[in-house]
């Protein structure tokens, strides 16, 4: 047995293993092994046999058809009309196809009182769609008659009734349309003058009532068959949402007792404490929030306990005035409107701003929609919802003890976030909506993109997926296909979720290598980092790990590289996998500290949620240590301690500034000292490392010192006690440069040699430290 025989025999061999599949469990479970071999496929019979068994795979698992099943068996057929799986399949829903044929049968209307003329033509008309709709019929009729042989040895009793059924519509419409067409051609013969005969023109009548009965009777088959599909209750959307489980058992509870309660109602129990049906929904962006709030809706107006299933939506901007009294006005209406129904209000929160002055009705408009709920107006007449994230709404309510009251805690429900396992089913879900199939690698690289966006509490969640979703679509169209290949419209693949990332030729670890000076702080971010990089093995390997203090120290003068080593230790950790985006924000003391009590938490929290997937570096952090009274830096450092226990190992901190302020920062609070483990010292720059920076900083722009230039700097450097560091071996050289400019120009001469373009001499740098002694630069 040759190569080509023995692939042709494997081929054969898995064609059978996966029709043993769909035969026992009506699906093949490894579907991607199914639709590779698709894809590589060049025979069009077997191709045809492949495309089939994905088809009725696909449907079983859907549980009903959709169009991508059917673009699979329409293709199969294509490829072999013989394929007795595409024959049955599409035979099985190819009825559908037929709702509009009898739409062509818009006869117009021709009355008695119309001139000779006008029934003349009219006739004619009905005449001309006669013809057209018989010449088109007979192929609709033999082709429901071959759907029909096709499906004999399906023993689907229903179907085979339902193709009967149309076949005898459609001869019955045939039989009608020969009786209109020929009462119209008697009738259209006998108009002479004012004069027609009767007999014919109430004959051509009573055809065209029995054909609009027919046609209604075919519309109901169709529409009876649309009604089944959408009979959905709120309780089965709701169970075939994924994951959420917690949420489902609180509404099913709530759907029994509503239950339970309208029974007793129909004994004639009373009930005199009727259960709240307000509801508060916590959770992060993406969680289901508002798709809960119309399931519920659903439910209450199927119970009967509300008599609409609207949900009205609305925010701050819909509610708050800018004036006395158009804030009230406002909410009364919106109320009116959500009246029999729900009124959903998504980060209600928002409706308080903390500090907000007399201008501001936030408050307002809390009073006015609490006095409505309990009011005799609209009290029990409509149902609310309040959404948001939990912290904040959790702060909401109790700082709002009226509206708190009108919500029971039993009615506070929290949609946690989706697992990445369930935002992959998520995935596949919006995929199927969409006529498209995610291969197994597709799966992995999205897991691999969902690791990186879920670094915050702003991570999307479900709304995230989608997005993913429809940027790996938009990429698979954008690219041409070069061998058309029906999967190349109904496969996602592992390059469609792949993200082009800016990434540098240069490695944390030679960034490092770069900087001058600093061996001591270089060998221990090398140490620390070797560290990290040998856990992550470990932990890959299933071997226990030691926990990461990543948490740092900075501790030297200004200009000594602090900043500059933390965006590079921000990058190696990216690099090693323990950090999502390796990002630096540097703030101080004015980013955290607020005016007034409570501000100053928030504000906090803020900045710590930009950090999150990154390093926070906090310069000059000793001056949240202050002992003066009314000072809220004490309020910074306790919510940065509670945040870092939160956060975990998705937040990195680095406190830096001078070494004894530090250590009285550390002292000040016992949870702050503990998780701060690592102590990096910057010590000054020596004179020699003072030039090599200048001597850097001026090759990026092709610029050197000269060989006098460098030993007049040794002598007069090591005079003086420099203030700034690096930053003023940066700035001397700017200086120098503008001297260099000043002094070549002045000579007059236009055609300067490059050799003396890109050197800085003695004299440039004589002036320019001069300068900076007097202060002027």
């Amino acid at each position: 047995m040759n190569q080509r025989e023995a692939q042709q025999e494997n081929i054969k061999n898995m064609i059978t293993a996966w029709e043993n599949e769909i035969q026992q469990t009506g699906y093949v479970s490894d579907e991607n092994r199914l639709l590779q071999q698709i894809k590589m496929e060049t025979d069009k019979v077997v191709l045809s046999t492949l495309l089939s068994i994905a088809a009725l795979s696909r449907t079983k698992k859907a549980g009903s058809e959709d169009s991508l099943s059917s673009a699979w068996m329409e293709r199969a057929k294509e490829l072999n009309p013989n394929n007795e799986y595409a024959k049955k399949y599409l035979a099985q829903f190819h009825w559908k196809t037929k709702e509009d044929v009898l739409n062509a049968l818009a006869f117009p209307t021709i009355r008695e009182t119309d001139n000779r003329q006008l029934k003349k033509k009219t006739a004619e008309t009905i005449i001309e769609l006669c013809y057209v709709f018989l010449d088109d019929c007979e192929n609709h009729l033999e082709d429901l008659e071959q759907a029909l042989k096709n499906i004999k040895d399906l023993e689907e009793e229903m179907l085979t009734e339902k193709y009967k059924l149309l076949i005898g519509m459609l001869e019955q419409a045939i039989e009608g349309v020969v009786g209109v067409k020929v009462a119209a051609e008697e009738f259209e013969q006998s108009i002479s003058g004012a004069f027609y005969n009767t007999t014919y023109f109430y004959d051509m009548r009573a055809h065209l009532v029995n054909i609009d009965r027919i046609k209604g009777e075919w519309t109901d088959v169709f529409q009876d068959e649309e009604t089944i599909e959408n009979e959905e209750s709120p309780l089965k959307e709701l169970d075939a949402m994924i994951g959420l489980a917690t949420v489902k058992q609180r509404v099913n509870a709530l759907y029994q007792f509503l239950k339970y309660q309208k029974t007793r109602k129909n004994y004639g129990f009373q009930t005199k404490d009727e259960i709240s049906l307000n509801m508060v929904f916590t959770g992060n962006p993406g969680t289901g929030k508002t798709t809960l709030v119309r399931l519920l809706a659903k439910i209450y107006h199927e119970l009967g306990v509300l008599p609409r299933k609207d949900v009205i939506e609305t925010d701050r901007s819909q509610l708050v005035g800018a004036y006395v009294g158009q804030t009230e006005e406002n909410v009364r209406k919106v109320v009116e409107k959500a009246v029999g129904g729900i009124l959903f209000i998504d980060e209600a929160y928002s409706l308080k701003r903390e500090g907000q002055t007399g201008n501001d009705y936030g408050q307002t408009a809390i009073d006015t929609l609490v006095s409505l709920m309990t009011g005799k107006e609209f009290g029990g007449k409509f149902a609310v919802v309040l959404a948001g994230y939990p912290d904040e709404m959790r702060q909401f309510l109790d700082v709002n003890p009226g509206l708190r009251s009108r919500f029971p805690r039993s009615n506070l429900i929290h949609l946690e976030d989706y697992t990445d396992d369930e935002l992959i089913l998520i995935a596949e879900q919006f995929a199927h909506d969409n006529d498209y199939v995610l291969t197994a690698e597709a799966k992995i690289q999205l897991r691999k993109c969902l690791e990186k966006e879920r670094v915050d509490d702003t991570f999307g969640n479900a709304r995230n997926v989608r997005n993913l979703v429809l940027d790996a679509i938009f990429k698979k169209g954008s690219k041409l296909p070069g061998n058309e290949n029906i999967l190349d419209y109904s496969l996602l693949e592992k390059d469609d979720f792949e993200v082009e990332e800016d990434t540098t030729d240069v490695s944390s670890s030679e960034k490092l290598d770069e900087l001058i000076g600093l061996n001591e702080v270089k060998d221990e971010v090398r140490r620390l980092i070797s560290f990290v990089k040998m856990q992550q093995i470990r932990r890959e390997n299933n071997l226990p790990v030691l926990p990461l203090q990543l948490h740092s120290v900075f501790m030297g003068n200004p200009g000594t590289g602090k900043t500059t080593v933390a965006k590079i230790y921000a990058d190696a950790l990216k690099e090693c996998g323990i950090l999502k985006r390796g990002h630096l924000i540097v703030t101080s003391r004015a980013d955290f500290v607020a005016g007034y009590v409570g501000q100053t938490a928030i504000k906090t929290k803020k900045v710590i949620r930009e950090a999150l997937g990154g390093v926070l570096f906090i310069d000059e952090a000793y001056s949240l240590l202050s002992h003066t009274s009314g000072d809220f830096g004490k309020e910074v450092i306790d919510t940065i301690v509670d945040e870092m226990t939160k956060h975990k190992e998705n937040l990195v901190i680095i406190l830096a500034g001078y070494p004894n302020e530090m250590e009285q920062l550390l002292e000040s609070n016992p949870g702050l000292k503990s998780r701060f483990k690592k102590f990096f010292h910057f010590h000054d720059y020596s004179t020699t490392e003072l030039i090599k920076i200048m001597e850097h900083y001026g090759a990026h722009f092709q610029y050197k010192l000269s060989k006098k230039a460098k030993t007049y700097l040794k002598e007069e450097l090591g005079k003086m006690s420099i203030n700034g560091n690096g930053r003023f071996a940066t700035n001397l050289m700017d200086e120098a440069i503008q001297a260099q400019a000043m002094r070549l120009l002045e000579e007059d001469n236009l055609n300067v040699a490059m050799d003396k373009v890109t050197e800085i001499t003695e004299s440039d740098i004589e002036k320019s430290l001069t300068k900076m002694r007097e202060g002027d630069a």
